[in-house]
């Protein structure tokens, strides 16, 4: 390969957005994740101790906040943004505080699956935004579950994952 074709690949390899279909693909799934989140938020804010609720209210605004630059990013790839659902169905009831807790720290892992994902279907751009995102999403399930795992978005699907392809599996889920 002549130096001129390397430094060209190298800088397509550095630029360029991964595959146009997988990184939409992976960008849809992480506005649809936010939009559970927002939803899962909701509920958590209305169960949760007062010492906590500013930290729930933090994690909230910025769950939406993510939501619409994800929203803005499907439109960019030439999508059209998913819709929140009118309604998710939560992983287990949350009758109280400690509940509203666990439905937090569980909201953040399931982003963190989902971020990890945009990581690898990401271009070079969007995995350094994906991988900030997952960033984050561990930190407040640390933060929420009082420890965390090795490797966050990886370990926890591995535990709890879904049939691969399985339209039920996701949908109005959190």
């Amino acid at each position: 390969m002549s130096t001129r074709t390397a430094h060209q690949a190298k800088k397509r390899d550095d630029t360029e957005e991964a595959d146009g279909t997988d990184e939409l693909t992976a960008v849809q799934a992480a506005l649809a994740a936010e939009h559970a989140a927002v939803y899962g938020y909701g509920v958590v804010g209305g169960r949760i101790a007062a010492g906590r609720r500013k930290e729930a209210m933090a994690a909230y605004d910025a769950h939406r906040a993510r939501r619409d630059a994800l929203h803005r990013e499907v439109r960019d790839l030439g999508g059209t943004p998913q819709a929140a659902a009118a309604a998710y169905e939560l992983p287990f009831p949350v009758p109280d505080a400690a509940a509203a807790v666990r439905l937090a720290a569980e909201l953040e892992d399931r982003l963190a699956a989902v971020y990890a994902d945009l990581v690898r279907a990401g271009g070079r751009v969007r995995r350094r935004e994906a991988a900030g995102a997952l960033r984050e999403a561990a930190v407040r399930a640390v933060r929420w579950r009082g420890g965390g795992v090795a490797f966050p978005g990886l370990v926890e699907r591995a535990a709890a994952a879904a049939p691969s392809g399985s339209e039920d599996a996701s949908a109005g889920a959190l």
